[in-house]
């Protein structure tokens, strides 16, 4: 399956976990796709901790790109009539405070016991944490959106070999191959994608897998 294809079933899976009302913290790559299968119906406030709440979609035409409003990563995107715009004292005062329902990540690598790394591979440059290490910890719901390996290597894990982000934060975990919960028993798969087997979801994962008696096929529409 093409990588975007890939991409849009994880967020497709994402976008059902975020309710009517909700204040939701997006991170770079994949989750940006997530506002684009957000059912008509339901109204978010996407949050910027660079300092504005109420976030549109990205920018496509830089021609049509107002060069003041960016979003943390760096994008050009749009705004909502209904946008506010704050410091970074009270941006990451709203994410410390517990004010944000959801925040949707990519994921270096997971641990069983919800240990994420997601910030750096040692020796490579990267732009850095960001507010990753705020948002763990102040958001209600922390959900990991990534591909379930990389190049072929489990990304879901016993132990995280990389730097971490921060430990036992992760509460969900959404792959193309099924989601997951984070629970004090282990990584519990709760839906399971029809195109996979327990054996190739478990094959392709470097812990234990629990598998809830009541799994069903992962939901797409």
């Amino acid at each position: 399956m093409a990588d975007i294809k890939i991409k849009e079933r994880i967020a497709k899976r994402v976008a059902k976990e975020l309710h009517d009302g909700d204040v939701v913290n997006l991170g770079i790559g994949l989750p940006t796709m997530v506002p684009n299968f957000i059912p008509e119906d339901v109204t978010i406030t996407i949050d910027s901790e660079n300092g504005f709440a109420g976030m549109g979609d990205m920018v496509t035409d830089p021609s049509k790109a107002d060069v003041d409003i960016i979003d943390s990563g760096g994008s050009y995107v749009t705004v909502l009539p209904r946008v506010k715009y704050f410091d970074t004292a009270t941006s990451f005062g709203i994410i410390r405070g517990g004010h944000v329902d959801e925040t949707v990540l990519g994921a270096m690598q997971v641990a069983e016991n919800g240990d994420l790394a997601n910030w750096i591979i040692p020796g490579k440059k990267v732009a850095g944490m960001g507010g990753a290490m705020d948002l763990v910890v102040g958001a209600r719901k922390v959900i990991i959106a990534m591909t379930h390996t990389q190049k072929g290597n489990p990304k879901i894990l016993e132990k995280c070999t990389l730097p971490l982000t921060a430990q036992k934060c992760v509460n969900m975990i959404i792959t193309e191959m099924g989601v997951m919960e984070v629970t004090p028993e282990g990584i519990v798969v709760t839906e399971l994608h029809p195109d996979y087997t327990k054996e190739d979801i478990q094959a392709a994962t470097g812990c234990k897998l629990i598998f809830s008696p009541d799994l069903k096929p992962m939901e797409e529409e």
